[in-house]
């Protein structure tokens, strides 16, 4: 098994969602690659967990990325936190820029959880993407 292509794969999944006009329209530069802290946007999109397995065969090094894309907002309802999630799933189903280190060979979408956190005042759905990637 291979972990190495893991940063490779998280920077492209964040210039692909920093890339997206969509969603920038939605959230403007609210896109982090952890939670934020300090003064929290009202609408907000987090890289999370990731659960990596090995998938090496006779052809290389390879690994199935299971990575969580977050959605949190105060807004009331969750019509803007789906329009967001939407956004987040057309940016990385058109597809995410070349890696640095080893190369996508598929990414889908697996699915959604979405709820209701802190006495029901945040709506938050995570998103779950598999990607699977093979070191070169």
């Amino acid at each position: 098994m291979s972990y190495a292509v893991s940063a490779a794969l998280q920077k492209a999944v964040f210039q692909a969602l920093t890339g997206s006009g969509t969603l920038a329209a939605l959230v403007g530069s609210a896109i982090f690659d952890a939670p934020p802290t300090g003064a929290v946007p009202t609408t907000y999109v987090s890289l999370g967990p990731e659960d990596a397995r090995d998938l090496s065969d006779k052809s290389g090094r390879g690994a199935r990325h299971d990575f969580t894309v977050s959605v949190v907002t105060d807004a009331y309802g969750f019509q803007q936190a789906k329009d967001v999630a939407a956004a987040i799933s057309d940016a990385l189903m058109a597809g995410v820029p070349a890696l640095d280190r080893g190369r996508v060979i598929t990414l889908d979408f697996l699915k959604a959880k979405a709820r209701r956190e802190e006495a029901g005042q945040v709506r938050r759905i995570d998103l779950t993407f598999r990607a699977r990637v093979h070191d070169d």
